[in-house]
């Protein structure tokens, strides 16, 4: 078939050729692999024909964001170019897709050669060696025994298993995470932010690179506090212990700065040196466990595999306060964290979709295995409790012998029976130093484990630091973002980071703070595992992670036990932690950064959306749920600010609003740009107003009206209201409302005409001030002053508090109730809430009183809270004479001699109205609802007719005016069901 496809591409090119034959234009068809912006520049001036196409193959530079230097970046044709004919428009507009880099200025001089490569690594330097050391710690030489003493070695096992096993999941979410794309620098917080969102991964970013910075302190004073107690069991000091491990932690973090900062082929060098002293440590214990113990081993507990001793050390043997399951798990799983390291310096790996999966899971392997393994054979060769004396023998000592160590002929009865032997498992931290071939050599691991652990976590702080600098989430962190030398080292992280690891150490009591740390780390683990469950429930088509073997179940698993674990270590602590993500959660929401990421959050809000509408199909519309859903034709919402201020001020947070425009002359490229309704979009949310913004192009604008009352909205989730305002010239110019309105009674639509005496359309006030260049230019210089008020809004008059003001309701027609409904909505505002409602309505002059009581009663039962109500009695009174010369000089202007005609038969309220007004303007009268708009008939009713009657009782008004229409069906009930 491709052969086939090729042949005919072959014919068709060469048919193509001989009816260019004798013309100088070129044609061709499919000959644009070589493509890219300069033959797209060379083709744009040429002369081209219908059988050009500038299609390309697929490229690498098209869905790439990086520039490989000595090549320029193709970029891929837009839709305008592939679909437009030359012939009609020559100068096309540039490639929709352009280079993210600064194209240089021709006067600066290009770089000769390509910039210095920096330092990468591998998955088993970068990621694998350096999560094993950081696993590897105190913990691990000075308390795993201890622990296997506590819970035996079965218990001790479960115990590793199970903080492996959680470590092992959110390895697994890890790994699913960095391999869904091209994973930067950042670590930790770039995995959490671009997959969850700003919000959760700005609070972890910043908390997790303090409590890395923490982290430093605490390692570096573990490993003071070892050299202390050397340099006191040879009587020597420097001032006393606690300043001694003050200077041996300040000298330390200090000599771990300096590699830092040297950078990261120094430290990675370093850490390769710490990796293997360990290993020789491990090898050391190993062989001792081999070696036939000495009498003076012997006499401290260390007798080298023995079956029995393994049976004993097996079950638990819980002492003190801590004597629990769950003490000794709070203890051990600090030490199996630490499974990040790797990934915090994702930007400096040669590849990290490979690197942190196989690193970090290897990381949690063999650790694992090394951790268990220590448990069971110290456990098979070392007793709970020995005295250390070398005359403790069985042969010596008369009377009753208790423990194993009675089968070896040691008697360590008197300590036992008083709790005061001194080694042994349970009393000896040290009893891998006394098993070790070469004690020294353990010591020499505490200080590589130690010291490897506060390495790693001063680099990881400031790169994680330095990433969520650059996003700028929070304020006045950018200038630590700044990076230097061809790694881009975050040097200013780097010292802020010293500085707060100086601060602990010189504090030297980590023992409160510590327990933070932990559940900073395990808050990280849960949100990690919750990112990974979070993408795949949601069912996003950009969730394609390479690597296979994780379950979102599992990783919901896992963070649902961080969570527990939290609370199991130190309830506080975790309270303590939680507060603080919920703090900083807080800060991003309400600041809102201009970041857009593809988090899995958004997907969940769109599939939540769908479904929420969706769902709604199955719900039958009720009065008590009726609410006005508003199609606003304000344009541009930032031309009419007044029209779309007021109609938020009853739809915010209860109903719909979509701000609609028109754009007239027909489909033109560019005409409906996402970045001109993104710029419109701003401006509403920079207002505050919740609402949707819908363009449409037509011909006309009454064509495109139409569209936009019978394609806006989605499903149950459509307007049910038109708003438009009041065109002050409707006899100049052509107007269309009347159609409008026409359309929206047709469609079953309530309809609302808004007038304020100064206009509505602001561009009219500035063409109205002789600003002739904007009302000739207005095209061109729209959108540039739509995003200067995207910053500097125009206030009006309903952004402000409206006091004790009056509403009034001339209810002279029944619509169903829109016209009650509509200031009662308003009235539930704040800033509405103190203005009081009249409600005006229609009646016989013999039956006031009767009518009066009669609607007081009705709207009582609408339970609006409209307490005064009043009758007009001269409702059907004929308009005065000076109202017949308006509408003469209409007709005259208009050339409609039915708006004459029809004045003789139309009975108004205009006297009435004009009388009242004239009245109440000297009161605080706010908000004048006029009558009940009427409808016109189709195709009886001149728009003149209409147009002239609206003029009539709205204009030379102080207040606005709202002329509502419902569509005769009821939006207000007495009844509960």
């Amino acid at each position: 078939m491709e052969k086939s496809l090729i042949e005919t591409d072959t014919h068709l090119s060469q048919y193509l050729s001989s009816l260019s034959n004798g013309d100088d234009r070129k044609f061709s068809l499919g000959g644009c692999s070589s493509y890219d912006t300069d033959s797209v520049a060379s083709r744009s001036s040429g002369v081209f024909s219908g059988y050009d196409t500038l299609d390309t193959p697929p490229s690498y530079d098209f869905y790439s964001n990086t520039e490989i230097f000595g090549r320029a970046k193709k970029s891929r044709p837009s839709l305008f170019q592939l679909h437009s004919n030359p012939q009609d428009d020559p100068s096309p507009p540039p490639l929709y897709e352009e280079s993210s880099v600064d194209k240089q200025s021709p006067d600066e001089d290009e770089p000769t050669e390509p910039p210095p490569e920096p330092a990468r690594f591998g998955w088993a330097q970068g990621v694998m060696i350096r999560c094993m050391l950081n696993i590897w710690g105190v913990i691990l030489y000075l308390r795993l025994p201890w622990i296997t003493a506590q819970a035996g070695i079965g218990l001790t096992w479960i115990i590793i298993l199970v903080s492996s096993s959680i470590t092992g999941i959110t390895g697994l979410s890890t790994s699913a995470i960095a391999t869904n794309g091209k994973v930067k620098g950042g670590g930790t917080y770039f995995l959490i932010s671009r997959s969850l969102g700003p919000e959760l991964g700005g609070s972890i970013g910043l908390i997790f690179a303090f409590a890395n910075a923490v982290a430093v302190a605490m390692h570096t004073v573990g490993f003071a506090e070892t050299v202390q107690a050397l340099m006191q069991e040879r009587d020597v000091s420097m001032v006393d212990k606690l300043n001694d491990i003050r200077i041996i932690g300040v000298i330390t973090v200090t000599c771990l700065l300096a590699i830092s900062m040297a950078g990261m082929e120094w430290e990675s060098k370093a850490q390769v040196l710490f990796f293997f002293v360990i290993m020789v440590s491990f090898a050391s214990y190993i062989v001792g466990t081999i070696i036939p113990a000495t009498p003076e081993k012997q006499a401290k507990g260390f007798f080298s595999y023995r079956a029995d001793i393994f049976a004993e050390n097996f079950v638990p043997g819980w002492r003190g306060l801590e004597g629990s399951f769950f003490g000794m798990f709070s203890i051990f799983f600090p030490s199996a964290t630490g499974i990040l390291a790797g990934a915090n310096i994702s930007g400096d790996l040669k590849d990290p979709n490979v690197a942190i999966p196989r690193g970090t899971m290897l990381a949690i392997f063999w650790t694992t295995i090394s951790y268990l393994i220590i448990s069971a054979t110290i456990g098979s060769c070392v007793l709970r409790d020995a005295s250390g004396y070398i005359n403790d023998t069985v042969s010596s000592l008369s009377g009753e012998c208790l423990g194993v160590g009675c089968n070896y002929g040691w008697n360590f009865t008197e300590c036992m029976t008083n709790k005061t032997c001194p080694f042994g498992l349970s009393n000896y931290y040290q009893s891998m130093s006394l098993v070790s071939a070469f004690a020294p050599l353990i010591s020499a691991g505490i200080f590589g484990a130690t010291l490897s652990s506060a390495l790693a976590c001063l680099v990881s702080a400031p790169k994680v630091f330095q990433c969520l600098c650059k996003d700028k989430l929070y304020p006045g962190i950018g200038f630590f973002g700044k990076g230097y030398g061809k790694n881009n080292e975050p040097l200013r992280s780097y010292l802020l980071a010293y500085i707060i690891a100086i601060c602990f150490i010189l504090i030297a009591e980590l023992n409160t703070i510590a327990p933070i740390i932990s559940n900073f780390f395990l808050c990280s683990y849960a949100l990690i595992n919750f990112s990974c469950f979070h993408a795949s429930i949601t069912n996003s088509p950009g969730w394609r992670p390479t690597f296979r073997f994780y379950s979102k179940w599992l990783s919901l698993l896992g963070a649902v036990v961080s969570v527990i674990i939290m609370f199991l270590l130190t309830w506080w602590a975790a309270l303590i932690a939680i507060g603080i993500v919920i703090f900083l959660l807080g800060y991003v929401l309400y600041k809102k950064p201009d970041v857009n990421w593809g988090s899995s959050m958004q997907a969940s809000s769109y599939n939540m959306a769908l479904s929420q509408c969706v769902g709604l199909n199955q719900v039958e519309d009720h009065i008590k749920n009726y609410r006005p859903q508003c199609l606003v034709l304000s344009g541009p919402p930032c031309m009419r600010p007044s029209l779309v201020d007021f109609i938020s001020t009853f739809t915010k947070n209860h109903s719909l609003m979509i701000c609609a425009n028109v754009i007239t002359g027909g489909p033109s490229p560019g005409s409906v740009d996402s970045a001109k309704i993104s710029t419109h979009l701003k401006w509403l949310d920079k207002r505050r107003i919740k609402s949707f913004y819908h363009t449409v192009v037509a011909d006309d604008l009454h064509v495109g009206v139409q569209m936009l009352l019978q394609s806006t909205g989605l499903g149950r989730m459509k307007p049910n209201v038109l708003v438009m305002g009041f065109k002050k010239n409707w006899r100049k110019a052509c107007d269309h409302s009347i159609f409008f309105l026409s359309d929206a009674f047709d469609l079953q639509y309530g309809a609302c005409v808004l007038r304020m005496k100064e206009g509505l359309d602001i561009s009219r006030t500035m063409q109205a001030h002789g600003m002739e260049y904007f009302k000739t230019n207005f095209r061109k210089i729209f959108y540039s002053l739509c995003e200067l008020m995207a910053t500097s809004q125009p206030t009006t008059v309903f952004q402000t508090r409206q006091g004790k003001k009056t509403i009034d309701v001339y209810w002279l027609s029944d619509d169903g109730g829109l016209t009650l409904l509509l200031p009662y909505l308003l009235t539930r505002k704040k800033r509405w809430g103190r203005c009081k409602v009249r409600v005006f309505v229609g009646g016989e002059a013999q039956k006031v009183e009767d009518q009066k009581q009669e609607l007081k009663a009705l709207i009582s039962r609408f339970r609006l809270g409209f307490q005064d109500v009043q009758v007009l009695p001269d409702i059907n009174g004929k308009p005065q004479s000076e109202q017949y010369s308006f509408i003469h000089s209409i007709a005259v202007m208009t050339f409609c001699t039915y708006l004459i005609e029809s004045m003789h038969k139309n009975k108004t309220l205009v006297d009435r109205f004009n009388y009242e007004l004239c009245e109440f303007l000297t009161s605080p009268v706010f908000f004048f609802f006029g009558r009940t708009m009427p409808v016109g008939r189709r195709g009886a009713c001149p728009s003149s007719l209409y147009m002239a009657w609206l003029e009539i009782v709205s204009r030379d008004l102080r207040p606005p005016v709202l002329l509502v229409r419902g569509n005769q069906e009821n939006v207000l009930t007495m009844y509960c069901q």
